[in-house]
Parts: structure tokens; C-alpha cells; sequence
């Protein structure tokens, strides 16, 4: 998926309140990570991070966050969106604005695909994966350490390619797993490793999952074993199946929306 956006000036969202408030987009660096920040002028207890998909630009699920803002109200002010871009630029492949977050060998997906060996993608631990576990967690640290109040929340997800990242963070890589988890239209991979860290990792976090029927991509099979796997490990889990291709679901704007209002109460 990708949402065309130009960054050519800041970004301005108006809240439609009888006091005419200001949330503002802007480009800024947090850890190693490049990153578009949506954010109000009120300190904010909850940072919501989210990673976008393989070829995608920097600014593509930007905006979501608009989106968010006009969903969430004056209750937005109280947050930080981050929406980092992927380390690789994948312009000497002919794709230019196109990043990831490792470099994919779309042949053997597409073999592996073509063949329905979908139990070997689950198991397998890509090449450059640790390196961009290593960035997000960083940009996340970062991120938290601008939050305010005694107990600030941290709300990760991604979409494809940066669902999967974005799972990787929260079992291995950040210290504090967040509290809600988005993963939209991602996939399972790594289960040796992900499996035996499921129910202690992730006991605490509510995890939103979306996949789209007809997913040419990822497979609606391997999002089915995913969500089994997370319920296996009885996690609190809402599975949110839609009729249609590789992109996020219907029904994930309001459940993210209603998870961060709940995480605004309790911080």
C-alpha cells in the first residue's frame, strides 16, 4: 500500500472543537531512524509507533495518523505519532522513494509461494532482520524518553513488511513490550524464535490484527497462523478479517483509536 503525501511544508491538522487546536507534522531523526512525528502542543503520555511495508516511501502511512487525529479529537494532543522510514533505499533496483527495512529476494517468496511452502517463510529468520530490530528499538527508546507522566504508553505496529518488524521489537528487542501491538496484513515468521516468547513477552499487550481474504502478498493462510499462534499462547488477540487485497483493513482505524483512548485513561 502506499499513500501519496507531499512533505514540501509542514503538515497543519485543525481539530473541529470550539477552541481551534494545532497538531503538527514535521520531519525530525529519532535514534538512528529517520521520522515524520505527528504531535500536538499538549506533553503527551502516548507514543504510537508505526512501521510501514517493503517499497514503500518514508511518509507512506502518514496519513493514517490524520486519520487518527480527526478520530481521536482534542484527545489527540496527548499523543506522538512516529512514523519512521525503513533503512534501505531501493532506488538501484528501480524503485525510487521505495525503501525496507531488509532486503527481500522476491524470487524465493514468489517460488515459495508458487509452491505453498508457507511452513518454510514461518520458520524462516531473514537476513538483516536483527539489524533493523536494532534501529527501531533505538528510535523507540528515544521516542519514550519525550513521553510524559509516571507511566506513559507505547502503542507499536506496522503494516506487511514492518508488521513483522514490528513483532520482532516487541518479543526481542525493546525492553518494555508496548501495550497494544497493531499487525496489518503481516505475516508469521521466525516461530522457533517467536513461539517460546509469545506468553511471557506479550502477557500484557493487546494485540489488533487485520489480513485481507484475497491478499496476493502475504497469504490469508499465514495470517491465519499467526493469529493461532498468538491465541495458542492465549494472548488477548482480535482477529479483523476483510474481503479484499494487500492493504489495511476497514476496521482497524476504530479499534486502534478505541485502544489508545483506553491507554490515554490509564496514563
Amino acid at each position: 500500500m502506499r499513500a501519496e503525501l507531499s512533505l514540501s511544508a509542514p503538515l497543519t491538522f485543525f481539530l473541529p472543537r470550539p477552541r481551534k487546536r494545532m497538531m503538527q507534522a514535521y520531519e525530525t531523526k529519532l535514534g538512528p531512524l529517520n521520522c515524520i512525528v505527528i504531535d500536538g502542543e499538549q506533553p503527551a503520555s502516548v507514543g504510537v509507533v508505526v512501521c510501514h511495508g517493503y517499497g514503500a516511501p518514508g511518509e507512506d502511512l502518514v496519513p493514517l495518523g490524520a486519520q487518527w487525529v480527526d478520530l481521536l479529537g482534542e484527545d489527540a494532543e496527548r499523543c506522538r505519532f512516529v512514523f519512521p522510514a525503513a533503512p534501505f533505499d531501493l532506488a538501484d533496483l528501480g524503485m525510487p522513494m521505495a525503501r525496507a527495512w531488509w532486503p527481500l529476494n522476491m524470487q524465493r517468496l514468489m517460488d515459495a509461494m508458487d509452491a505453498e511452502q508457507f511452513d518454510e517463510l514461518h520458520q524462516h529468520e531473514p537476513a538483516g532482520l536483527d539489524v533493523a530490530r536494532k534501529a527501531l528499538s533505538e528510535t523507540i527508546e528515544a521516542l519514550v524518553k519525550t513521553l510524559d507522566g509516571p507511566n506513559p504508553s507505547l502503542i507499536l505496529g506496522g503494516f506487511s513488511q514492518g508488521a513483522m518488524l514490528a513483532m520482532d521489537t516487541a518479543l526481542r528487542g525493546i525492553d518494555k513490550p508496548p501495550a497494544v501491538l497493531m499487525q496489518m496484513s503481516g505475516t508469521l515468521i521466525c516461530q522457533p524464535i517467536w513461539e517460546p516468547l509469545l506468553s511471557t513477552r506479550l502477557a500484557n499487550t493487546k494485540v489488533l490484527q487485520s489480513h485481507g481474504t484475497s491478499d496476493p502478498i502475504l497469504p490469508y493462510s499465514s495470517a491465519e497462523a499467526l493469529y493461532q499462534l498468538l491465541k495458542n499462547a492465549e494472548l488477548d488477540v482480535r482477529f479483523m478479517s476483510f474481503a479484499g487485497p494487500h492493504t489495511i483493513g476497514p476496521d482497524m482505524n476504530d479499534a486502534l483509536v478505541a485502544e489508545i483512548q483506553k491507554q490515554l485513561q490509564a496514563t
